[in-house]
């Protein structure tokens, strides 16, 4: 059984940014910030991530698949012709296992409707190295990806990519149709992997995979694993893990949750400027 989403998605592009960051981050090519040293506030557009709450499925009657990629495809045009705004705390791991370097950055995200995402800095701990070579890298490249309106490019979209349906599977105790995705072009941003979306709701739930590209030869390969959680009539990330493959520090693992989202911050973060690079 197999369908095309026909409408274009962006919801799922902060997923492979996660990927995407990595390669950046540690090619050589890449601005240098000063070791240790990180921005008070980021602005980036155009990205989600998320705490959400999954209800409980009672008896909700489950979707044929077709059925399901079409409720996706509705749910995600939604999302993408009315953004939202919110507040909600972000944590960000990184390891390099083979130097035994690691960090952990908290941050408090804010997000702008319709594109301007805020990152404070609230604590850190663990190498500087990680921090200023790793994480802030990772967030500068989102806000330089955003900023090119690049997000079409690597959407859930009919445009980008081929799917056909695998079967059924379970996370967290719920029932998900699985679909295998090709993308239809080699270029940095898509992946090749699998789509799980909610049998009952037709929401994505998770997206894993291996991107296809990298932009860097010190990258040799990214998969990551994406996890996918509603609030309130929106599907947004709320765990993201992503391994690559390096020639200059071997692997690094990246871990990004967020918690705590608040969408009553909506109207509040409309009213208010947003700082770049921690001026105003």
């Amino acid at each position: 059984m197999c369908r095309l989403l026909k409408a274009p998605i962006f919801l799922f592009a902060a997923s492979l940014l996660l990927g995407a960051s990595l390669w950046a981050a540690m090619s050589p090519d890449a601005d240098s910030a000063p070791e240790g040293s990180l921005p008070p506030v980021w602005t980036l557009a155009a990205g989600h991530a998320s705490e959400a709450v999954l209800a409980p499925q009672a008896s909700l009657p489950r979707m044929a698949p077709e059925l399901a990629l079409a409720t996706f495809e509705q749910r995600a045009a939604r999302q993408l012709n009315e953004p939202i705004s919110y507040s909600a705390n972000t944590v960000v791991n990184a390891e390099l296992p083979d130097t035994a370097q690691r960090g952990e950055f908290q941050l408090r995200r804010r997000f702008v409707a319709p594109k301007t995402l805020l990152f404070t800095p609230v604590r850190f701990v663990g190498d500087s190295f990680v921090k200023s070579n790793i994480i802030a890298r990772l967030l500068q490249t989102e806000v330089d990806h955003a900023n090119k309106g690049e997000s079409a490019r690597t959407a859930i979209s009919e445009a980008n990519y081929k799917f056909s349906y695998k079967g059924m599977d379970e996370i967290d105790n719920r029932p998900v149709h699985v679909f295998q995705v090709k993308p239809r072009a080699k270029r940095p941003g898509l992946f090749k992997g699998r789509v799980y979306l909610d049998a009952s709701t037709g929401s994505l739930r998770r997206a894993e995979g291996t991107l296809v590209k990298t932009q860097s030869f010190f990258i040799k390969k990214i998969e990551f694993v994406q996890d996918y959680a509603d609030l309130d009539g929106y599907t947004l990330p709320v765990h993201a893990r992503s391994l690559a493959k390096t020639r200059l520090v071997g692997r690094a693992v990246v871990e990004i949750a967020t918690n705590d989202y608040d969408l009553s911050s909506s109207t509040t973060a409309r009213a208010q400027t947003p700082i770049a690079g921690g001026s105003q």
